[in-house]
């Protein structure tokens, strides 16, 4: 017995329950050691999870600033456009107005232009007529002295 006695203990002079007692120990440390890991990755996650709910909040926030500020650029650009648009439709009527105005003022010209060639061409007949009447008188004249001689 004294053989099983010896082979039960250890290498150091330790028993077999003194080696299971300190194996326990070594296991419930480890398993702490493990619980405490296991608690310290959890809150690491949970804190990068706040982190990362942070980020997209916020980068959420950002895309509707950005958002905003660009349908606010784009109704500047809209109203500056409805503006210029406004400005040369204005402009165009009253280039409108103008040519409106021209044609007019070229339809009185020619009818001024088609009444002074009609007077110019009845001053013209009433010359012509004036002429033959006096040619005419000079032709009776003419007779008449050649009669007369």
């Amino acid at each position: 017995m004294s053989e099983e006695r010896a082979g039960a203990r250890g290498s150091g002079g330790e028993t077999l329950k003194e080696q299971m007692e300190k194996a326990e120990r070594r296991l419930q440390e480890a398993a702490a050691a493990a619980a405490d890991a296991e608690r310290r990755a959890i809150a690491e996650i949970q804190a990068l999870e706040a982190d990362l709910e942070r980020e997209r909040a916020e980068s959420q926030r950002a895309l509707e600033a950005l958002k905003l500020s660009h349908e606010e650029d784009l109704q500047r650009e809209r109203e500056a456009k409805e503006r210029a648009i406004a400005a040369a439709e204005e402009r165009l009527s009253e280039i409108e107005a103008a040519a409106e105005a021209a044609e007019e003022r070229i339809a009185a010209a020619e009818r001024r232009a088609a009444e002074s060639e009609r007077l110019v061409a009845d001053e013209q007949a009433r010359a012509r007529e004036g002429a033959a009447a006096w040619l005419q008188q000079q032709i009776e004249t003419i007779r008449r002295e050649a009669a007369g001689r």
